[in-house]
């Protein structure tokens, strides 16, 4: 988007501005289109907006004034060619990669994945014929290893949910394109806010809106954003026919969500760093993991890829399950909730809900232990979290 004077405006005024199309009422705010269908002129009209020789809504699991509103700021804010709304995150992977692949196809993906992502790669695409491989996704060797023949997708999560592992996205990008490959990356924990993976390299970004686009606790949303090509061909013939569509209502929500996402998300991380700075100082907190704190393993990558941490800390206690869930228990602030990317904090035990489904051998493979903890951070003073978090791990460690 851009002024009159054609210069480009900056991501805060495209997450307020961006998109706007007012109706003939010229509302102040975005207006919600809640209906399932629209009508036509004449016969005629109705065919050719079926033969996409014109430009019409013609159903809303196609496409709906207010959904487009959504599509269009994300895409401004994301600096991609165009972009589609889904019904959730997962939809929106879903989407993606059965865009790209099909029998006899093969994809390579990071072995550091949220449970139903890894669930739909090693599970659900080889049962249409898709040769999935996995790889440690700081490991550029591996990379290189996997990518050594002809591959259709590459995926992966940066930082990983939970356990906050990075991909270079510049250099796996190098490697996957001299494959054949289109690089799908899901940015959830990186934020819009924080990492432009498309600058990097990568051809394709999924969201879960759920997260820090709604960011609130209200409604369900994912998107894909990539090039016009694979927008408007495989990803909208797959949305059209198989109709994991975004309702106008959540798209409504989402637009707003956007504009307050980025004092949201920032605030969040600045909440994450002070949490994650004092959980390391904390005797029997075996480990914790924040992409910007300096003992982080890829804190240079950190730094060259993204503008910030993000909102999740992620850590480990001694003493496994029983210990961990007595410190959840023990938090008077921090609700307990598989939910991230909220205002509110959020706390959860990823061995035993989102990551529930991997065997135990790939939970170890991610790093992930019966003692870790996710903490999603929000909007609350940082003090009192700090002080929750204490409070909890005094009375459930040992000593």
């Amino acid at each position: 988007m851009t002024d009159e004077a054609g210069c480009s405006f900056r991501p805060e005024t495209l997450a307020v501005r961006g998109g706007l199309s007012r109706s003939g009422f010229d509302e102040t705010s975005e207006a919600m289109f809640l209906t399932s269908g629209f009508v036509y002129e004449s016969a005629e009209q109705a065919e050719a907006a079926f033969k996409d020789e014109i430009e019409k809504f013609i159903y809303s699991r196609y496409g709906n004034p207010t959904v487009s509103m959504f599509e269009e700021r994300l895409r401004l804010l994301e600096g991609a060619e165009a972009c589609f709304a889904t019904s959730s995150g997962m939809s929106a992977v879903w989407v993606a990669l059965a865009a790209l692949c099909g029998q006899g196809d093969r994809i390579v993906s990071s072995r550091a994945l949220f449970g139903s992502c890894f669930v739909i790669i090693d599970e659900i695409l080889p049962r249409f014929g898709v040769e999935a491989v996995f790889v440690d996704g700081p490991d550029l060797a591996q990379w290189r290893g996997a990518l050594s023949e002809p591959t259709a997708a590459v995926f992966f999560e940066t930082p990983s949910n939970p356990m906050q592992e990075l991909v270079d996205i510049e250099a796996v990008s190098r490697l996957a394109h001299a494959a054949g490959a289109t690089v799908v990356v899901d940015n959830v924990f990186g934020t819009p806010v924080f990492s432009r993976p498309l600058e990097h390299g990568a051809d394709v970004v999924v969201y879960s809106a759920t997260k820090h686009i709604d960011g609130q606790g209200r409604v369900l949303g994912g998107a894909v954003l990539g090039t016009s090509e694979f927008i408007d061909g495989p990803v909208k013939n797959l949305m059209r026919h198989t109709g994991p569509a975004m309702s106008p209502f959540n798209a409504w929500v989402l637009v707003k969500g956007l504009e307050t996402m980025s004092l949201r998300v920032r605030q969040m991380a600045d909440n994450a760093l002070a949490l994650a700075r004092h959980l390391e100082s904390r005797d029997g907190v075996v480990r914790v993991v924040y992409p910007l704190l300096e003992s982080h393993p890829q804190h240079d990558l950190a730094q060259r890829q993204m503008t910030g941490g993000g909102t999740v800390v992620t850590f480990e206690v001694e003493g496994g399950k029983d210990v961990a869930f007595r410190v959840m228990n023990a938090l008077q602030l921090v609700d307990i909730s598989n939910n991230l990317g909220d205002a509110k904090s959020l706390v959860t035990h990823p061995a035993t809900t989102t990551h529930r489904r991997l065997t135990d051998e790939a939970r170890a493979a991610v790093g992930i232990t019966d003692g870790t903890i996710r903490i999603s951070v929000g909007l609350e003073s940082p003090l009192d979290l700090v002080e929750d978090v204490e409070a909890a791990l005094a009375g459930a460690l040992p000593g």
